[in-house]
């Protein structure tokens, strides 16, 4: 089950759908995907995300269900849940979560009592929405308090960290981010939480296969608990897990069912297990470490063309454009972009003028780009094409470089789709 083919099950019984999921995949064979959050699944993945493992009701917990049939369901969970621990050298996971907000819920569901006060990263520096914003669940159920990056540096101030934990006196520290691109001192982080005796939660979704690969340092040993989503760099389906200390476990388990979830779905925790699996294997490394080079080659490339990388660089797979230099706001570039057949999303930049809705810079990845195929040799032509359609004065320069880019990926065929018809009949 690789792709809908024109003869499929789908196609026969709802052309309109199938005719949606064909002009999807077109897209994505198509184009460059530079969101950072995203990534290709591989064929495994995919197999047992669309499995019959999606018709089993399955509430509880391995040997511990509230239905009946569980026996294989049983089986696939204890074999995900055993392959996270392995892969991340940690005491305990649950990998229920349906994505990573859910995880984050379930965090501090098991750690904090309503209302206690935690302190984390700045939405509008590089946080997250269930970091503490004001309209999220996160900032409505607990008192938030933020810290963010330096306004000279554009990184992380450890120091005015610990001095605010000090001043706040958090029950919980969170570290992790959504567009920071630096590595994260998360021994530091430690080194805080107990100088004010508050909890350490790492929420490491976007780097979890950074971690995974050994080209970013681990949460694990100094966290209490560490969230994560299964689907961006650690390229598996879409989803969310827990890692945390024994002590903990049963706290995090509960929180998680019944106090969030009701019955987990079994065909996306099996794919999960095919991703620690495949997360496991020598040639794993090798991708993440090309994932990071590729990032600062592509952002190093971008800054000789004259554009301005926030921090100066990148230490992980992603990046931020301030496009104030070339007078664009976020949604504008982004949509100069996407017609020229870059997918990227505008994101706020370190103390941003602007609002969400418009934000004055990119976030660029290399985690999609990377399991196509590409190297740091041709990230000079990636960054090329986005410069070039940052400066395009009209849509014909656009359509131009799309032919461009579609003519660069015919000899990157995107890895794991296939086509839904033969080539002759198309």
């Amino acid at each position: 089950m690789t792709a809908v083919r024109s003869d499929g099950a789908l196609a026969q019984i709802d052309p309109e759908l199938a005719s949606i999921l064909a002009d999807e995949e077109e897209r994505q064979r198509s184009s460059l995907a530079l969101i950072a959050s995203e990534n290709y699944a591989s064929v495994a993945v995919r197999q047992v995300s669309g499995s019959i493992f999606t018709n089993k009701y399955a509430e509880g917990y391995p040997g511990k269900r509230y239905y009946a049939g569980n026996q294989w369901v049983d089986s696939a969970e204890a074999l995900a849940i055993e392959r996270a621990k392995r892969l991340f050298s940690a005491e305990h996971a649950n990998v229920q979560p349906h994505a990573g907000s859910q995880a984050n819920m379930a965090a501090y569901f098991a750690t904090l009592n309503i209302g206690d006060t935690v302190l984390a990263m700045e939405l509008a520096q590089g946080g997250h929405l269930t970091h503490g914003a004001s309209f999220n669940f996160s900032g409505k159920l607990y008192r938030f308090v933020h810290y963010g990056v330096r306004r000279d540096t554009e990184v992380l101030d450890y120091d005015e960290i610990e001095a605010i934990a000090r001043r706040e006196k958090p029950k919980l520290i969170v570290a992790g981010a959504t567009a920071y691109p630096r590595i994260i001192d998360f021994e530091r982080f430690r080194a805080i939480a107990d100088t004010v005796g508050a909890r350490l939660m790492v929420d490491m979704a976007h780097i979890a296969g950074l971690v995974a690969g050994g080209v970013h340092p681990s949460p694990v040993p100094h966290a209490d608990v560490v969230t994560f989503t299964t689907h961006k760099t650690l390229r598996g389906p879409r989803g969310g897990a827990i890692l945390c200390r024994q002590e903990l476990a049963r706290k995090v388990d509960s929180a998680v069912f019944p106090g969030l979830q009701g019955g987990p779905l079994e065909h996306a925790v099996a794919a999960k297990a095919v991703a620690f699996h495949e997360a496991l294997q020598p040639e794993y490394r090798v991708y993440q470490r090309q994932v990071v080079s590729n990032c600062q080659a592509l952002a190093a490339h971008m800054g000789r063309l004259g554009a301005r990388i926030v921090s100066g660089g990148t230490d992980n797979h992603l990046f931020l454009l301030d496009l104030t230099p070339l007078g664009l706001d976020g949604q504008q570039a982004s949509d100069k972009a996407e017609l020229a057949g870059l997918i990227l999303n505008k994101n706020l930049i370190p103390f941003d003028p602007l609002p969400p809705t418009r934000a004055s810079g990119l976030r660029v990845g290399t985690a999609c780009v990377t399991t196509r195929g590409l190297g740091e040799s041709d990230m000079a032509q990636v960054g090329e094409f986005l410069f070039r359609a940052l400066v395009a004065p009209d849509e014909e320069a656009l359509l131009a470089i799309r032919a461009d880019v579609r003519a660069m990926l015919d000899d990157f065929p995107a890895p794991f789709l296939t086509p839904l018809m033969p080539a002759e009949a198309r």
